[in-house]
C-alpha cells in the first residue's frame, strides 16, 4: 500500500461494500433468524503502533491506522458495523495478529526469507529489525474463525492473537536456524538448492541484510485476546518454534507451488521493493 494505495482501497473498501451488499440483497429479511452470518476478517494494524511495555490492544481500543493498507481495513471494519446497524445485517469481525504458515504468498516476511535462503539471496530486514509482532499460525487463525462463526452472537468483535510476541529479526534468525538444521539432516537438499549458504558450508544467517525502513512502519503490534479465550475458549495451540519448523518444511516439500508463484509479476514486485 506504500507504493500504491489504490488497489487496497478498491479491494478492502469497495470490495467489502460489494460483499456486504450482496449478502444483504441475497439474504433479505430475517437473515439473523435463519442463521446467516457475515464474518469480516480484519487485522490488528487498525489499532496502530504500540510502544514497548504498553498494554496490548483490546477490542475497545480506538482505531489509529498508520498505513493506507491499515486505513483501508479500518474502513472495511466500520462498513461491516454500519451495515449491521443500518440494515440489521448479522455480522462479526475478527482482528488478527501476524499470520504465517503454508501457502503464504512470498511477499510476506517469512516465506520471502525461506525462498531467499534457498536461492542464496539476501534476507531484507527493514531498519533495525526490532519491530515486534504477535505471530499466529494460520491453522490457529482458521480455528478461531470457526469458533466465532459457531458460537459468537452477531455484532461482536474479537481479537485473535498467537501469544507469541517476537521481533522480526529474532523470528528470521530462528527460521535461518531451522533451515540450517534441515540441510544438515537431509543432505539431498544441498543438491536441490545449491546456491543456499548451507550447501556451501555456511549459515543462512549470513544472508541477513538490513535495508532502509519503510515509511510509517509501526514499531509494535499486540492484541489482548482474553475475550475470545474466556468467552469462546480459544487458545492458540501452535507454538512459534513448532510453527516455524512446520512452515519451513512445508515450503521445502512444495517447491513446485512456490516456483510457479515467484515467476512473472512477483519478480517485478521484488525488484521494486528491495533492489537498487
Amino acid at each position: 500500500s506504500i507504493e500504491d494505495a489504490t488497489v487496497f482501497l478498491r479491494t478492502n473498501v469497495l470490495g467489502t461494500q460489494a460483499l456486504l451488499e450482496a449478502a444483504r440483497d441475497g439474504w433479505g429479511a430475517g437473515a439473523a433468524e435463519r442463521g446467516c452470518r457475515f464474518h469480516h476478517v480484519s487485522t490488528d494494524e487498525v489499532y496502530g503502533s504500540l510502544d514497548p511495555g504498553v498494554a496490548a490492544f483490546t477490542e475497545a481500543s480506538p482505531y489509529a491506522p498508520s498505513s493506507p493498507y491499515a486505513a483501508s481495513k479500518a474502513a472495511a471494519d466500520h462498513l461491516a458495523r454500519a451495515f449491521g446497524r443500518t440494515y440489521g445485517l448479522p455480522y462479526t469481525i475478527s482482528n488478527c495478529s501476524n499470520n504465517y504458515g503454508p501457502y503464504q504468498f512470498p511477499e510476506k516476511l517469512l516465506p520471502l526469507c525461506v525462498l531467499n535462503i534457498l536461492e542464496g539471496r539476501p534476507l531484507p530486514i527493514y531498519g533495525d529489525g526490532l519491530q515486534i509482532r504477535d505471530w499466529l499460525h494460520v491453522a490457529d487463525h482458521c480455528r478461531a474463525i470457526d469458533l466465532i462463526l459457531q458460537a459468537s452472537p452477531a455484532g461482536e468483535t474479537w481479537n485473535v492473537g498467537g501469544a507469541a510476541q517476537e521481533p522480526n529479526i529474532a523470528v528470521v534468525g530462528a527460521m535461518c536456524d531451522v533451515l540450517d538444521e534441515a540441510f544438515a539432516a537431509q543432505p539431498q537438499l544441498k543438491k536441490r538448492f545449491a546456491r543456499s549458504p548451507a550447501a556451501q558450508g555456511g549459515s543462512a544467517r549470513t544472508l541477513i541484510t538490513h535495508v532502509r525502513d519503510r515509511p510509517g512502519h509501526d514499531r509494535r503490534y499486540a492484541v489482548d485476546a482474553r475475550k475470545i479465550r474466556e468467552r469462546l475458549g480459544f487458545v492458540a495451540s501452535m507454538s512459534l518454534p513448532a510453527g516455524l519448523r512446520q512452515t519451513v518444511h512445508w515450503y521445502l516439500e512444495h517447491e513446485s507451488w512456490w516456483r510457479a508463484v515467484v515467476s512473472g509479476e512477483y519478480r517485478e514486485w521484488y525488484a521494486r521493493q528491495y533492489e537498487p
